[in-house]
């Protein structure tokens, strides 16, 4: 006989056998007591959870001949044998993924017109529901609602969100939830009995773990170790060796690396797991895990009780945990998960890894919020250890200050010497201050011993009177007294002075003496 993968040769018959779902297996099996059999049922949840497992448990039960007390089927009668055989004219399955338009909907809406042939119920399972098309789900809609007494749509998907809602609201939805490590490595200690394959508890737990929540996903990881191992007890080392992961000690070695800034004892823990052949997107998802087994040590001591690791392991992440701060585990867990999505699609995955662990060195690279919380933590570990020097500095005296003597008041003669050199001091200043100096019409006037400057314009005036302070500093410095000097709006209808050379009036704009032609 065909040798027959473990997660087939081991699926639940009765729904006594599935596992982690038992919320919803006491509810179907309470319909079924009750006889409150609905007409349309979706299941949905992450891959390898049981979705179609309970459909065909559940596609049996309805139909069995001699049902159990608890509503699950015989597996002993007629109709139970031919659905487990498939051979069972009152069940179709049928797969949306290659099946997905409105033609075979149709041939389903034909079909559900016929009584069974035996039996009470026809049950058509519809796996990958999400992948009909618009126009098979519209065609489906009527059926859906209103099909005949004899028949029970079970829809089962791993992307709800692509269902339409019309279908939703047309089924009773049970959601499959991720089965625990725990289940799952009670039911491979199970099998493994049953199959005389010694493997230790370690062993199992960490290919449970591996699973990520899904029993088909650890039973086909088992079946590789077990293969691998043909014969042989199944160890933990044996295990990490299959499936390419990495060892505690290897990621605390790496820790203690990065925290130390040591590029090189980094690079060589790299080098090993790649001499070694370990995968690289499990050595970050492994590390990931390290991290967040110490930061949940930090935050709560008694979780210690959950990690799944020896005693020894364990005491060295504990002391790993002191290292850091709360704020770095945050940093390094969200560079690496974002790492770890990079490098699904990437080429040369070292490059990337090795990048990622010296930016996690380096927290200065980084301008959030977690990196300059990296960087204090950095330059108080670094003065703790003696690193760096803080010097203390001692109070010096303020220096005496100069006293200045300030400059004398000008006199009318002074004002009027200053009214002269204005336009030398408007050269010496800004390029914006000049353009809005040279664009005034007038001369300045000589007004009660002040020395005032109309401007035709309030954009030019408003220009210049940004650096009155500094023009008027200027003209002091020059005259050798304290010049009081105001711009104004020309209001008065002061005599502005005539442009008799516009070009020569521009060239002193710009400072220069290129030639400008006039039209």
């Amino acid at each position: 006989m065909a040798y027959m993968a473990l997660y087939r040769k081991f699926r639940p018959q009765n729904f006594s056998e599935v596992k982690g779902q038992d919320h919803i297996v006491t509810t179907l099996k309470n319909e079924i007591a009750a006889g409150r059999i609905g007409h349309a049922y979706l299941f949905t949840g992450t891959r390898g959870t049981g979705k179609t497992t309970v459909a065909k448990i559940f596609a049996r039960a309805v139909n069995c001949e001699h049902p159990l007390p608890d509503g699950s089927p015989c597996g002993e009668c007629d109709t139970c044998k031919a659905i487990a055989e498939g051979s069972s004219m009152n069940v179709m399955e049928i797969d949306a993924a290659s099946n997905n338009g409105v033609e075979n909907i149709r041939s389903i809406i034909e079909d559900v017109e016929y009584p069974p042939a035996a039996g009470r119920y026809k049950v058509y399972i519809i796996d990958e529901v999400h992948m009909l098309s618009s126009g098979a789900f519209n065609a489906f809609l009527k059926t859906l609602e209103e099909p005949p007494s004899y028949v029970i749509f079970i829809l089962a998907t791993t992307e709800l969100q692509k269902i339409p809602v019309t279908i939703l609201s047309r089924c009773q939805r049970y959601d499959f939830h991720r089965i625990s490590v725990e289940t799952i490595a009670a039911r491979l200690k199970e099998l493994t009995e049953k199959e005389g394959v010694k493997a230790s508890d370690d062993a199992l737990n960490y290919i449970a773990k591996a699973g990520d929540g899904s029993m088909r996903d650890a039973l086909s990881l088992l079946d590789q170790c077990i293969n691998f191992y043909l014969g042989e007890e199944l160890t933990y080392d044996k295990v990490l060796g299959v499936l390419g992961a990495v060892d505690t000690e290897v990621l605390s070695r790496i820790f203690n690396a990065i925290v130390a800034q040591d590029i090189k004892g980094v690079s060589s823990v790299v080098d090993a797991v790649m001499m070694e052949g370990r995968d690289l997107n499990s050595f970050v998802s492994d590390l990931i895990w390290y991290l967040r087994d110490m930061l949940l040590y930090r935050n709560a001591p008694e979780m210690a009780e959950t990690f799944d690791m020896t005693s020894e392991n364990k005491k060295k992440l504990i002391e790993d945990s002191a290292l850091v701060s709360v704020e770095t585990f945050i940093r390094y867990i969200s560079i690496l998960s974002s790492l770890e999505n990079q490098m699904r699609y990437a080429q040369d995955k070292r490059v990337l890894l090795e990048v990622s662990l010296i930016r996690l060195m380096h927290p200065e690279m980084d301008s959030d919020y977690d990196a300059l919380v990296n960087r204090i933590d950095e330059l108080e570990r670094k003065i703790d250890s003696g690193e760096i020097q803080v010097k203390s500095k001692s109070v010096e005296q303020p220096e005496e200050q100069v006293e200045v003597t300030p400059l004398p008041l000008a006199v009318s003669e002074d004002i009027k010497e200053a009214a002269s050199v204005l336009e030398d001091v408007a050269k010496s200043m800004s390029g914006s201050f000049r353009g809005g100096w040279y664009n005034r019409r007038h001369q300045p006037f000589v007004e009660n011993d002040e020395l005032v400057v109309y401007f035709d314009s309030d954009q030019d005036l408003h220009i210049c009177k940004k650096e009155l302070d500094i023009f008027s500093k200027k003209i002091n410095d020059v005259i050798g007294k304290q010049v009081p000097l105001r711009f104004e709006t020309n209001k008065n209808n002061q005599t502005f002075q005539k442009i008799d050379d516009p070009a020569k009036d521009m060239q002193q704009i710009i400072g220069t003496d290129m030639k400008i032609d006039i039209e």
